[in-house]
C-alpha cells in the first residue's frame, strides 16, 4: 500500500469549468485557515482503500491511522510505502506487528500513487465551493472518500497501476 496524507481547509479551490455561452460565470472565494487531514492507503494492484479524517499530522496522528489500517486487514502483512514527513520516522511512531514501513525517495511525489487520490478529490468535491464551517469541510471530505473507498476499480485507475494490469494480460 501507499500512503500519503492530504489538507483540506476552507481555503476555496477557484477552478476552470464548463458553463453555458453568455454571462461570465462567478465562483465564490474565500481565504479561511482553518484545515483538516485526510490520510489515506492505497493499493494499486487491487483498489483497496482505506483513510481516516484526523484533525492534525504528527507521530501520534500517524500511529491512531497505521493502527485503523492494521485493523482492517489483521490476517495481511501489509507493506507501506510513504514519504519521509517527520512523523512518519519518529521516534513515538507506533508501528503494528502485521505492518512495515517502506520510504520513497526524498522529493519525489510523482512516486507515490497515493497522491492522485487528492487530485481527485479537490477536482470533484472541493472545486469552487465556499464552506460554512470546518464541520462541512470534513462532510464533504468524508463522503469523497467514502465514495473511493467503496469504488476500488476507480482507486485502483487514479492510482495509475491500470495500465500495467493490462499490459500484463495482453502479453499472456
Amino acid at each position: 500500500m501507499f500512503q500519503d496524507e492530504g489538507r483540506f481547509g476552507r481555503i476555496s479551490d477557484p477552478r476552470r469549468c464548463w458553463v453555458p455561452p453568455g454571462p461570465r460565470p462567478e465562483v465564490p472565494a474565500q481565504i479561511v485557515r482553518e484545515y483538516t487531514y485526510a490520510f489515506a492507503a492505497v493499493s494499486p494492484h487491487d483498489g483497496t482503500l482505506d483513510s481516516l479524517i484526523l484533525p492534525d499530522v504528527n507521530a501520534e496522528m500517524m500511529s491512531l491511522f497505521l493502527a485503523e489500517v492494521a485493523a482492517r486487514h489483521p490476517d495481511e502483512f501489509v507493506l507501506m510505502l510513504l514519504d519521509k514527513a517527520g512523523w512518519h520516522r519518529a521516534a513515538a511512531l507506533r508501528v503494528p506487528e502485521n505492518l512495515r514501513l517502506h520510504w520513497l525517495p526524498r522529493y519525489s511525489p510523482q512516486c507515490n500513487p497515493a497522491e492522485h487520490l487528492w487530485d481527485e478529490i479537490r477536482e470533484k468535491a472541493f472545486a469552487n465551493r465556499v464552506f460554512d464551517s470546518l464541520a462541512a469541510v470534513e462532510d464533504t471530505l468524508c463522503q469523497a472518500l467514502a465514495t473511493l473507498e467503496r469504488d476500488p476499480g476507480r482507486a485502483r485507475s487514479l492510482t495509475g497501476f491500470d495500465w500495467i494490469v493490462s499490459i500484463s494480460m495482453n502479453a499472456t
